[in-house]
């Protein structure tokens, strides 16, 4: 494996990380402090069942190692803590996937009716399975996966004010994380390298702009609600050609506005996640609205089974990369979900997806299972069918993998 991976330092993780340890140093003194250590490390094999499309991928087999500690400190009854949480892989076949990060390095202080909450962290927001639309605070890390759960930390100032009537969440962010990409032998990527070091804004301030978001939480009954503004630099990038045979990212400014709805009714859970976004490039309107079934007992045994179904819709439609489509412009999706609610805490989740404007489909199958107290096994499948030159998934048409993951948690 590559011993060699870039570590870009950002100014604003310093001085946040000496501004933490300043304020654990001067209050630990003489003050009982509770301390835990957990986290996992993991192995993780991928398989492609066909070659790589494009010039220099890899063609079959992918090996890594990750390794996600999280240190815990607590004092003044809990009222005072300290979490940190690095993060590093180690990649066999591309080298950008190869990277570290500050997940979270973060003081939190709790009132009675308020918290404040310092450094670097990860937020999130949503209630849909399939995708994640409301999510807006942290970075994708897209080397991990092409689904957009994988995220990096940020440099955030967040104070939460409890009322009668909800959350109220303001959220001060110093300092842009740019999204990664896959590099020149990494797969599940575009046909074109996005170039990390070509990067522009729209913004005079770059990556240094300060952003904003306000957000609303309550729960009324049986339904749980979210809304937020959000103001400051899009978390996605524009993708253009470059003179280098690359890809050039540009980041414009942009405001969103969201909400989130779930509601539990019986055994019924509905869902549903709205954007509205307003840049100097376009302006649209985007869902995500599903529902999930439960059946508890079935067939009179200790399984639990739920079955999914959501629909995502997106108003910018069939649009080129460069204007920032969606992949899931108008898409179904299906799923089961399976809990055996055994010792071994096994779970099976299947998925499948289709284009309602495009031929194209995709399936997926994730399986874990604890083995011991401490060993997690996990299977993943994904398969990716188009022959539709037009849609985006066309670009991953070869990219059809298993992964095999052992992980150890202490």
């Amino acid at each position: 494996m590559p011993l060699a991976y870039q570590v870009k330092p950002i100014p604003i993780i310093v001085a946040i990380t000496v501004v933490i340890i300043t304020l654990l140093g001067t209050s630990l003194q003489a003050v009982e402090v509770e301390f835990e250590a957990s986290g996992n490390i993991a192995l993780e094999q991928r398989y492609f069942f066909k070659e790589g499309l494009y010039p220099q991928q890899l063609n079959h087999s992918q090996s890594s190692l990750l390794f996600e500690p999280e240190l815990y400190w607590q004092w003044n009854s809990g009222n005072d803590s300290v979490i940190f949480t690095p993060f590093y892989r180690l990649d066999s076949a591309d080298i950008t996937r190869s990277h570290s990060d500050i997940r979270e390095l973060a003081y939190i202080h709790a009132g009675d009716d308020w918290e404040l909450r310092l450094g670097i962290r990860k937020e999130f927001w949503g209630v849909t399975e399939f995708q994640h639309l409301v999510d807006v605070i942290n970075q994708t890390d897209g080397v991990e996966d092409f689904d957009g759960e994988d995220k990096l930390g940020q440099q955030m100032l967040n104070l939460s004010l409890v009322n009668d009537w909800g959350i109220v969440d303001v959220f001060l962010l110093p300092g842009f994380r740019e999204r990664t990409y896959p590099g020149k032998k990494g797969r599940l990527r575009s046909p074109v390298v996005v170039d990390e070091d070509n990067v522009n804004y729209e913004s005079s301030a770059g990556k240094q702009h300060l952003d904003l978001a306000l957000r609303w939480a309550h729960s009324v009954g049986d339904f749980d609600l979210g809304a937020y503004w959000f103001h400051g630099t899009n978390r996605e990038a524009y993708l253009t050609p470059s003179s280098e045979n690359t890809l050039q990212q540009y980041y414009v400014q942009m405001d969103q506005l969201g909400v989130d709805v779930q509601a539990t009714l019986g055994d019924w859970l509905w869902k549903f996640e709205g954007i509205y976004r307003s840049t100097t490039q376009q302006d649209f309107w985007a869902s995500q609205v599903g529902f999930e079934y439960s059946f508890i007992g079935l067939f009179e045994s200790a399984l639990d089974l739920g079955i999914l179904m959501e629909h995502s819709w997106d108003s910018r439609g069939e649009a080129s990369i460069s204007e920032q489509s969606s992949l899931l412009q108008n898409d179904v999706f299906f799923g089961a979900r399976l809990a055996f609610n055994d010792m071994q805490s096994s779970e099976l989740l299947m998925g499948f997806s289709s284009d309602l404007n495009h031929t194209a489909y995709s399936f997926l199958i994730e399986a874990n299972r604890r083995f011991g107290d401490d060993i997690i096994i996990s299977v993943d499948v994904r398969l990716l069918q188009t022959n539709d030159e037009q849609d985006l998934l066309y670009a991953l048409r070869s990219d059809d993998h298993a992964q095999f993951a052992v992980a150890w948690y202490f």
